[in-house]
């Protein structure tokens, strides 16, 4: 996942206080929902406004892209007008999705959402009818997406795969990543611009279409989607390996291929499948990893003074993956 710092994975309550100043409000039960804050790639913390939950995103200046977030926030109104289940932008009393707020510990953007209805898949028994759900929700996404780059005039597009692997090799080099991961950054640069890019292969993608991201409703029978912060102009069957991959580290053997068919049977009823696109899952793996090892390398790099044992812990797992991605940078099937 896009962590922040070590540094930064400390809940302020004080602030979350401040920047709700700009949002419509329930004060009373505030301290209550505070509580349930979550913090990785941003800090989250809910609240209630007029009986509905919702939830601030808070992140420092320096941690972000202005015209990504802008760029996810102009994507998530695009597919609400569409009537795609998804998290909904909240305006705030000035009328804006996103304010930069300049405190005493620092700037930071902020923004709120409702919250969505249903359950993680993460936390359903991953039967055929959810999975047939998840796939048709991934799916109709990419349809939308790819109404949004024909018919929507974007003001503030999102960076792509060239934009994030040039963030990636930065970063490599600034923190003295081994000559394997240069070397693989550059491979895969030449890799990904060698294929074709279509109207139906190519365009917005969600990145995190995970089992937490994802709810269902049994209700309704529908999935509803948040965390689109990480989308990026990519290839289609990006977001459909992160979804295998999710899968099989939750489920294993006969149950990780039912869940899987189900999904491509959900997907296939909105959105045709690339020719061949197996054979290319492999290279979209590999760009998340070294996403993901980018990432990882840039969060533990500065020592936090007096760090407490969560986070030492949090450290420790985070070497260990970045230990195994380096291992196995030369072995995509490991990976």
């Amino acid at each position: 996942e896009f962590m922040l710092k070590l540094k930064y994975l400390f809940e302020n309550f004080e602030l979350a206080r401040q920047a709700l100043t700009h949002w419509e409000h329930n004060e009373d039960n505030l301290d209550k929902y505070l509580k349930y804050f979550r913090i990785s790639s941003n800090a989250m913390y809910p609240f209630e406004k007029y009986g509905k939950r919702c939830f601030l995103r808070l992140a420092p200046v320096e941690e972000k892209l202005e015209q990504n977030l802008r760029g996810e926030l102009e994507f998530l109104q695009y597919l609400h007008s569409k009537g795609y289940p998804s998290m909904v932008p909240v305006t705030s009393k000035e009328g804006e999705v996103l304010l930069q707020l300049d405190t005493r510990w620092g700037k930071y953007y902020a923004s709120v959402f409702e919250g969505v209805p249903g359950k993680p898949i993460e936390d359903t028994d991953y039967n055929a009818e959810i999975m047939i759900s998840y796939g048709k929700a991934l799916g109709k996404l990419h349809c939308l997406s790819m109404e949004y780059e024909t018919e929507y005039k974007s003001a503030y597009k999102k960076w792509n795969y060239e934009d994030a692997l040039h963030w990636i090799k930065k970063v490599l080099q600034e923190y003295n990543a081994p000559l394997p991961m240069l070397t693989e950054a550059v491979s895969l640069e030449k890799e990904l611009a060698a294929l074709p890019q279509t109207r139906e292969s190519f365009g917005l993608v969600h990145y995190d279409f995970e089992p937490d991201n994802v709810f269902y409703e049994e209700k309704s029978g529908e999935c509803h989607v948040i965390d689109f912060e990480d989308g990026m102009y990519h290839f289609y069957l990006l977001d459909i390996e992160q979804v295998f991959d999710a899968l099989a580290q939750e489920l294993s053997g006969e149950a990780f291929l039912q869940a899987k068919e189900a999904f491509l049977q959900g997907y296939t009823s909105e959105k045709s499948l690339e020719p061949e696109c197996e054979k290319l899952l492999p290279l979209m793996r590999r760009f998340c990893n070294l996403f993901a090892y980018a990432r990882m390398i840039r969060c533990i790099a500065e020592d936090v003074q007096e760090a407490p044992e969560w986070m030492c812990k949090l450290r420790s797992i985070l070497q260990c993956k970045i230990n195994f991605l380096e291992k196995n940078v030369d072995k995509p099937e490991m990976m």
